[in-house]
């Protein structure tokens, strides 16, 4: 058992933490902005809260953070009573925020001027692979800590793997976002001809569920898709928060993303349509929405 802290307790947190505790058998404190939560929780896991980032992590050997985005991430770390002040010589700062490659750069500077070790870690799996505790994450860092690490985030994950030095966590899950942006609009395309053309959506993704069109999206939003149903996932508004960092991202090393760009324009159509918290599948949404125009 290590005494471990968790910073963030969103849809995301509140379970990871939760596995650090029962099928860790850790030690956790938790900080969250509002604390009624983090009491919820710690009544919940037999653990204690805390009122500062600061406070939460004294003492501790690996601290987990998990928050909304770069200036979340600053401030919870950074800022005032933020964690780094509060971190011991050794210890291990694991963040599972969705940002920036350039705040982790950042943060890994501040935490070797500050005795210890930062990892950037952002995960794939959403809500529901935290809540099982099969979330695959991508982690960018020294080797050494990533393995000092690991035994503590197999406590929630299928797939903990070292992409690179720091930074190269973040830039991973850009691939990730990547992939599922051009994947959603074209199920999104493909279920939309298939109404429009008077098939039954049902046996035509049975037709080609098996082949090369097969994807977790298709298996697992075809159905709410084709009923017009998005409250099952990731927020269409985080979704352009990542493909934001992705386009910036790629602007800085040259790389080009036309359909990125294309389909972070058609998320901000969703958002005109009041759709900013329906998950991703929506990007549907849009295209029937043009028949009614």
């Amino acid at each position: 058992m290590a005494k471990v802290a968790f910073i963030g307790l969103g849809v995301m947190g509140y379970p990871i933490a939760g596995f650090l505790a029962s099928r860790g058998g850790h030690d956790v404190t938790v900080y969250n902005r509002t604390t009624a939560k983090a009491e919820a929780w710690a009544k919940e896991y037999d653990g204690s809260f805390a009122l500062t980032p600061q406070e939460a992590v004294e003492g501790c050997d690996v601290v987990f953070a998990c928050v909304g985005n770069d200036n979340d991430l600053r401030s919870v770390t950074t800022g005032e009573n933020g964690a780094f002040h509060g971190m011991k010589a050794g210890a291990i700062f694991v963040d599972h925020t969705t940002a920036s490659a350039q705040v982790a750069r950042e943060l890994d500077e501040a935490a070797r001027k500050g005795g210890f070790s930062f990892l950037d870690a952002p995960v794939s799996g959403g809500q529901a692979g935290a809540e099982n505790g099969v979330l695959t994450v991508m982690i960018g860092g020294e080797e050494e800590v990533f393995n000092r690490a690991k035994p503590f985030i197999d406590c929630f994950a299928k797939f903990a793997g070292l992409m690179g030095p720091v930074g190269a966590g973040q830039q991973t899950k850009m691939v990730n976002q990547i992939c599922i942006a051009g994947l959603v609009q074209g199920l999104s395309e493909a279920i939309h001809f298939a109404q429009k053309s008077g098939l039954d959506v049902e046996k035509a993704i049975s037709a080609v569920r098996g082949g090369a069109a097969q994807s977790w999206q298709m298996e697992n939003r075809w159905e709410t898709m084709r009923e017009g149903e998005f409250e099952h996932g990731f927020a269409v508004d985080w979704m352009r928060k990542d493909l934001k960092i992705c386009l910036e991202a790629a602007d800085e090393v040259g790389a080009r993303l036309p359909v990125t760009a294309l389909v972070d324009q058609f998320y901000a159509e969703v958002q005109g349509m009041g759709g900013n918290r329906w998950d991703t599948s929506s990007l549907i949404a849009r295209l029937n929405n043009a028949d009614k125009k």
